[in-house]
């Protein structure tokens, strides 16, 4: 496994893909790290709704605290994704949640995203070369924390039933 990634494998971490606004707030965070408040509003999500989910992740290990701060007699709490990559070996049936949550933030997207499906006909050999293509091209990507954010979504599957 990659080192700036966790694995996706106990059932609290399942549990907490399992809904939709989890996935939209790990990705919220994938910008930096957030307030209760400022999550809510980038959402457009009640505060008590934020906090309950952000729990769930924390409790998870998938969220952590990332600093605080006081302002007029409170504390604000920061918090951050506890990962750079989630790293599935088996989705536990987490497919059409995270791709649900995907849909809804390329929904929201800028200017008009790339977007490409296609049905290849490979080797067991040619199919081995581009997943590791695709793991480079990952691992290849600069973030520029100053830079504008963006989306990056690889991926390469068999279908149950290829003919």
């Amino acid at each position: 496994m990659e080192e700036d990634a966790i694995a996706v494998a106990r059932p609290e971490q399942f549990k907490a893909l399992g809904h939709p606004m989890r996935h939209r707030l790990l990705f919220a965070l994938g910008q930096g790290q957030a307030t209760i408040s400022q999550l809510a509003a980038t959402l457009d999500s009640n505060k008590g709704n934020v906090a309950h989910h952000l729990k769930v992740l924390a409790d998870a290990g998938l969220v952590e605290l990332a600093g605080t701060r006081h302002v007029r007699g409170g504390t604000e709490r920061y918090y951050r994704r506890a990962f750079e990559r989630l790293q599935f070996e088996d989705t536990g049936g987490l497919t059409e949640v995270a791709f649900s949550a995907v849909a809804a933030e390329i929904a929201t997207a800028q200017a008009e995203p790339f977007l490409m499906l296609r049905n290849l006909r490979l080797t067991a050999e040619h199919a081995e070369r581009l997943t590791a293509a695709l793991r480079d091209l990952a691992d290849e990507a600069e973030d520029g924390a100053d830079q504008p954010r963006y989306g990056l979504l690889l991926g390469l599957y068999k279908p149950a039933q290829a003919p």
